[in-house]
């Protein structure tokens, strides 16, 4: 009777601890194993601070990069550098149980740097709309969250679904999406977003330059003739396409079809990418409805 109830004591321990191995597969091929959930996490990109408080994790968190601002209780986390120049010091102080690292961002000489040390580090890494979901679920594996992962990457898979089935078919729309203003900047081919304008029945006029961003002339925009031209930028205002009513010559100022979009939603891999792809499509749909409205049948 000694050895039950010793035997059920340890097993109910191990329960409440969550002693068994927690592991995950992460975005550098490597297996990552913790022996129970991490009590003190670091994160290395705004936009994995953001996943980890999607996976209530939030209290956790005790260092994060700059510019983690969302949900709004990411801005008073502590700061450990921003995601290409980390401040390694200050991590270790933190003593953390757990670093998730950008691989793209942080770069693979941060993070064998990191690993030397002897941190546990996960890295992570979504090129993809249909990988948020994927790099959540793998995170709730290995932070013992993986019922709130499988809950909250099923609501994203069927709200991409939606709006992909909703919106995709629809009339093309050329759409110029701007980046930053000076220099002229723009997606390209190696970027989620161009995936998101085609979900949205729109084209990504510069999609045929390589790589994830494009530095281009106003004289090269025009010559594409954009039916709409968008701009995310936090900092950005209607002043943003003030060259672009002045310079005239595209189908977006003449159905006065330039929108600013929320920012962020878009360009973090993050739950809220949805949101933007929703605002996005609604965009589009607008300069579709613009169109049919003037009875311009050409484009």
């Amino acid at each position: 009777m000694l050895i039950t109830r010793g035997l059920a004591g340890l097993l109910l321990a191990c329960w409440a601890l969550s002693c068994s191995a927690l592991e995950a597969v992460d975005d550098s091929g490597d297996a990552v194993s913790l022996p129970s959930p991490p009590q003190r996490i670091v994160s290395l990109a705004p936009h994995i601070t953001e996943l980890l408080y999607s996976l209530q994790l939030g209290d956790r968190i005790v260092g994060a990069s700059a510019y983690s601002d969302y949900p709004p209780a990411a801005r008073s986390l502590p700061r450990v550098g921003s995601h290409d120049r980390v401040d390694v010091e200050r991590i270790l102080a933190l003593r953390p149980d757990l670093v998730v690292a950008w691989r793209s961002g942080n770069g693979p000489q941060t993070i064998a740097r990191l690993r030397a040390l002897g941190l546990t580090v996960f890295v992570l890494e979504s090129a993809s709309l249909t990988a948020v979901p994927d790099v959540l679920e793998r995170l709730g594996q290995l932070t013992g969250r993986a019922s709130i992962a499988a809950g909250e990457a099923r609501v994203y898979r069927e709200r991409l679904a939606d709006l992909t089935r909703r919106y995709g078919t629809r009339q093309t729309i050329r759409v110029f999406y701007q980046v930053w203003n000076q220099p002229l900047m723009t997606l390209a081919s190696d970027q989620y977003v161009t995936d998101a304008i085609e979900r949205c029945g729109g084209i990504n006029i510069f999609a045929d330059l390589p790589g994830k961003t494009a530095t281009v002339s106003e004289e090269a925009v025009i010559e594409r003739q954009p039916e709409l031209i968008v701009a995310a930028d936090g900092d950005a205002d209607e002043t943003v396409f003030a060259r672009w009513r002045a310079l005239g010559a595209t189908p977006a100022v003449d159905y006065d079809q330039l929108v600013l979009l929320p920012p962020d939603t878009l360009v973090r891999p993050t739950l809220r990418l949805v949101d933007g792809l929703h605002h996005l499509c609604e965009a589009i749909e607008g300069a579709r409805q613009a169109i049919h409205e003037s009875g311009d049948s050409s484009t």
